[in-house]
């Protein structure tokens, strides 16, 4: 029997796009024509009341998708050329970031990209973003062809909205926030242990540049390259 070959489970993740898609497939007609109510005939199902099939849990389900997403995302990394070929780039930033592309997914440099704009909803929101770590879980053709802006999120390593005064800290894969600092605002990188530091007004460490960049799309661009260098 083939090991890899996809199981029930596999295939319902596949099938269907959100939960609620999954339990309608259980419901038969009978069902409904008893019961009179669609959501009661979900939460039957959900439980394992009623259903022709597997019973999986809502939490189960969504794990199993989150899971399927980043084994995709995984593979395409792996197999597509890289999200910027092919694209006619004329913004300065997004020049920048092709250029970054091939050395932040092989793990040469691991890239903190600092934005400030507005967002969606006109307010002004700024953020340090670990370019290494968006691009292994996002689709950043979507980018490069002009689609979507590029902003951060609070999911980020830093983010802050001035207007709502929402501000959050995240590590990453590759670097560890330090916030409480009296040089302010600080980054260690995971692999080689080694400081980034964003004040413009100081250096910004061993193996880092500061690359100010202005593009016509942006309040404010600064891209901090850190070469990581492996213990041998």
């Amino acid at each position: 029997m083939d090991d890899d070959a996809p199981t029930g489970t596999d295939n319902v993740i596949t099938e269907f796009e959100t939960y609620e898609q999954f339990l309608d497939s259980q419901i038969t007609p009978l069902d409904l024509f008893y019961l009179e109510d669609e959501e009661l005939a979900r939460q039957l199902v959900e439980l394992g009341y009623r259903g022709s099939g597997e019973v999986l849990k809502r939490e189960e389900f969504e794990a199993r998708k989150q899971q399927a997403e980043a084994s995709r995302l995984a593979q395409r990394n792996k197999t597509k050329q890289l999200a910027h070929q092919g694209k006619d780039i004329k913004d300065p930033f997004l020049k920048a970031l092709a250029n970054r592309e091939e050395s932040n997914r092989s793990g040469k440099m691991t890239s903190i990209v600092f934005i400030r704009d507005k967002n969606s909803r006109g307010q002004e929101v700024s953020g340090y973003i670990d370019y290494a770590h968006r691009l292994k879980t996002e689709d950043f053709e979507q980018y490069f062809s002009g689609k979507k802006r590029l902003l951060p999120k609070p999911s980020d390593l830093s983010f802050y909205n001035w207007e709502t005064q929402t501000s959050t800290s995240n590590p990453t894969p590759n670097y560890q926030v330090i916030a409480e600092n009296a040089s302010g605002l600080l980054f260690k990188n995971k692999r080689d242990r080694k400081i980034l530091n964003v004040d413009p007004k100081s250096a910004p460490g061993d193996n880092s540049t500061r690359v100010v960049l202005d593009s016509p799309k942006y309040i404010q661009i600064v891209i901090y390259d850190h070469i990581t260098r492996r213990k041998t």
